[in-house]
């Protein structure tokens, strides 16, 4: 039956080819956004940390660095240069006197959404009639991929 759950075996296997198609898209991507780095003014780090600020509002830097499994000591360079270029301000945080939270300042939300309109642009051009179950079913696979190196730390560098 083709909608059984896989062995594990099979399972692997079947990931791998995964992994297969996401590393080349991956490298795609990065390369789009490093083009498009002189156009928007950001490096493919400050983007990075931008799109999380927009999607999840302030946050520290070791909560953004877990989010995106990057080394507190890169998304702090990252959050540096974003304030540098004002789209960034360290706040206060509530929660904890000595970890302030990196938030978007209006330049860095304007900056962020041209970026991600941009984007926006290209994913419109993906064809293939793919369904909104095909996608949901892309993202859980993917998350279900993630969660699994849930325990990978990337700052033991």
């Amino acid at each position: 039956m083709a909608d059984a759950p896989l062995d594990p075996d099979a399972l692997a296997d079947r990931l791998a080819e995964v992994y297969l198609v996401v590393g080349p898209l991956y490298r795609r991507v990065l390369r789009a956004v490093e083009r498009d780095a002189p156009v928007s003014g950001v490096s493919v780090g400050v983007r990075a940390v931008l799109d999380l600020l927009s999607r999840n509002g302030p946050m520290t830097v070791p909560q953004m660095g877990r989010a995106q499994s990057l080394s507190r000591q890169f998304v702090q360079r990252m959050v540096n240069e974003a304030v540098a270029a004002g789209q960034v301000e360290m706040v206060d945080n509530p929660a904890h006197r000595r970890s302030r939270l990196a938030s978007l300042t209006e330049a860095g939300r304007a900056t962020i959404d041209a970026v991600t309109s941009r984007e926006h642009d290209l994913l419109r051009k993906v064809g293939g009639d793919l369904t909104a179950a095909e996608v949901r079913a892309c993202v859980r696979v993917l998350g279900q991929m993630l969660a699994a190196l849930d325990d990978v730390d990337v700052d033991a560098d």
